[in-house]
């Protein structure tokens, strides 16, 4: 834990997440406004402009409705999810108006992250959205998640959503300026700590409640979102997402709040996963073709370049990757051995024909892929 000079906090990023809390799309729990959204939304344009890649992850939902609906003090989980299915049109309607570029949402719960299938395919819709430059906007599904399917914050969201969209930041907006040695809003002399190496004991202790009357993650769930993001390779902010200076600063390279140091890496936190933790359960036999397009080129491996298979193994399963019997390198297959070995050799566009389904063009893709 460090303080340091605000001018000297510099932080570059490719992808980024940004989480928003109800506070700012629907402050009061009064509907939706953008009157604290639209330096966040002129940050973002600045950004795509520059080739950088943004996902939202937007609360919201449950407050945006909570004004259309009656219901006492304390509302119930159907209450909630009632409210939610209200505000979720809202919500999104509220974040279009202020780009001229399309938007997607992106509804999650627990179970979607747990299950394998469900989330490979959140992984390739979020690479597709951003291929294609349009905004993912990610919520937890409110109006049909149960109490133990929900995720409880949208911190703890953000950086699982961080992990799945191969994100270098994590940028967390709320109701102060970071991460203070005592509650601000009680002590004048609280300061800042504007750089921190690692979520110790020492600072989780420093985490108070939730500030927010329509909002449920208070100080300690982000910095639970900034551990679990900082062990994987991914830079964490704390900014104030009221100010539009903050999003000035961040424009400019600056950190106008917390930064969390990575452990490692993003590139190499994924490797060390991919070539330590997992085991393979395959092996897959490739051409010079797709020797010389993994290892110059740094493409995805593509069925056409595939000779045979090994094993039996599950899309999202590690396999090997050789070239005449040379291990070249692990990564995770977006198919099973059985259908894989159907389409062995053929271009892209014979894949639906042979399978029946629209499935993936990559059998592993780059971002899933470390040589060895």
């Amino acid at each position: 834990m460090s303080q340091v000079d605000l001018a000297t906090t510099k932080f570059n990023w490719q992808r980024a997440v940004i989480k928003v809390g109800s506070a700012l799309i629907a402050p009061d729990g009064a509907g939706c406004r953008t009157e604290y959204l639209l330096a966040l939304a002129q940050f973002i344009n600045a950004s795509r402009r520059q080739g950088k890649e943004v996902v939202l992850v937007s609360s919201g939902a449950v407050a945006a409705g909570r004004n259309v609906m009656s219901a006492e003090h304390k509302p119930t989980l159907a209450q909630k999810q009632a409210m939610a299915a209200v505000g979720q049109t809202r919500m999104m309607a509220n974040w279009a108006r202020l780009f001229d570029f399309p938007t997607a949402q992106i509804l999650l719960t627990h179970g979607d992250i747990r299950d394998r299938d469900r989330y490979l395919n959140i992984k390739s819709t979020i690479r597709e959205l951003l291929a294609h430059q349009v905004l993912p906007i990610v919520n937890e599904n409110d109006s049909v998640a149960t109490e133990e399917l929900k995720f409880g914050d949208n911190d703890n969201l953000g950086a699982l959503v961080a992990l799945v969209a191969d994100a270098d930041t994590l940028i967390i907006c709320t109701d102060v300026d970071g991460l203070y040695d005592a509650d601000p809003r009680s002590n004048p002399q609280a300061k800042l700590l504007t750089s921190v190496q690692s979520v110790s004991k020492e600072i989780m202790a420093l985490a108070g409640g939730s500030g927010s009357s329509v909002g449920t993650g208070g100080m300690q769930t982000k910095l639970q979102a900034a551990k679990k993001a900082s062990a994987n390779g991914i830079q964490t902010l704390i900014v104030n997402g009221y100010k539009a200076a903050s999003f000035s600063a961040l424009a400019n390279g600056q950190v106008p709040g917390t930064v969390f140091a990575p452990a490692l890496s993003r590139s190499g936190a994924k490797k060390q996963w991919l070539r330590h933790s997992l085991k393979a359960k395959g092996k897959l036999h490739i051409d010079a073709g797709a020797k010389q397009a993994l290892t110059k080129r740094g493409a995805s491996l593509l069925p056409v370049g595939v000779l045979s298979v090994d094993g039996h193994f599950a899309a999202g399963d590690a396999v090997e990757i050789c070239f005449e019997n040379e291990l070249l390198a692990i990564g995770l297959s977006l198919f099973g051995a059985t259908d894989l070995s159907k389409i062995t050799g053929l271009q892209s566009q014979q894949l639906e024909a042979v399978l029946g389904y629209a499935g993936n063009e990559e059998v592993v893709h780059r971002d899933d892929l470390v040589l060895l």
